[in-house]
C-alpha cells in the first residue's frame, strides 16, 4: 500500500499537466469546442426580453412547469409550439477568467487527489506501470468524463458536444494515469 504522502508529486504534476492540456483543447485548438455554442440571430431582442423579466442568475426552464402543470392542455401546447429548453444565466458583467481558471485548477487537483486516495489503498509500492496506469486512468476518467452525460439525457445538451467532453475527459485520464504510473513509488 502506497502512502498518500508518497504521491504528492504525481498529484501536483497530473493537475498541472491536465490544466495545460485543457488550455490547449479549449484555447489553442479552436476547431474543437468553438462550434459547440451558438448565438441567436436576434440576440439583442432575446437579451432585452430576458432583461425585462429581471431574472436572477440561475437555471431556467422554458416552458417552466410543475408536474401538475404538465397535465394541463396549455402547458402541453407550449411544449408543442416551443421553444423548449434550459437557460443558464450568470451575474451580469465580464466573465472572471481568473476565478474560473482557479476553480478548474482546484477541480483538477481534487480529481488527482481522489485518484491518489483510491490507488494508495489498492496498490502496493512497486506495482507495475500498466496496473497503476489502468487504475488511475479509470478513476480519472470517471471524474473528468462522465459528468456531462446526464446533461444530454435530461437537459437537452447536444450529444455531439457531450461526446467531445467525454473525449476531453479521456485525454485528461490518460495524462493523469501516465503521470501516476511514471512517478509511482518503487
Amino acid at each position: 500500500m502506497a502512502l498518500l504522502t508518497q504521491l504528492w508529486l504525481p498529484i501536483l504534476l497530473s493537475t498541472v499537466f491536465v490544466f495545460f492540456a485543457s488550455a490547449i483543447l479549449n484555447m489553442v485548438l479552436k476547431f474543437w469546442h468553438t462550434p459547440d455554442y451558438h448565438g441567436f440571430s436576434n440576440e439583442d431582442e432575446v437579451g432585452a426580453a430576458i432583461r425585462k423579466g429581471n431574472p436572477a442568475p440561475g437555471m431556467y426552464m422554458l416552458p417552466y412547469c410543475t408536474p401538475e402543470a404538465m397535465k394541463k392542455a396549455e402547458t402541453q401546447e407550449k411544449f408543442k409550439t416551443g421553444p423548449v429548453g434550459m437557460l443558464a444565466l450568470r451575474q451580469p458583467g465580464a466573465m472572471n477568467m481568473g476565478a474560473s481558471l482557479g476553480q478548474w485548477f482546484a477541480f483538477c487537483l481534487v480529481v488527482s487527489l481522489l485518484c491518489a486516495l483510491l490507488v494508495a489503498h489498492a496498490l502496493a509500492n512497486g506495482s507495475g506501470f500498466a496496473r497503476v496506469f489502468h487504475m488511475v486512468a479509470l478513476a480519472a476518467f470517471m471524474g473528468y468524463a462522465l459528468g456531462p452525460i446526464p446533461n444530454s439525457i435530461w437537459w437537452g445538451h447536444s450529444w455531439s458536444v457531450t461526446v467531445k467532453h467525454v473525449v476531453d475527459g479521456l485525454i485528461y485520464a490518460v495524462i493523469t494515469g501516465a503521470t501516476f504510473a511514471w512517478l509511482w513509488p518503487a
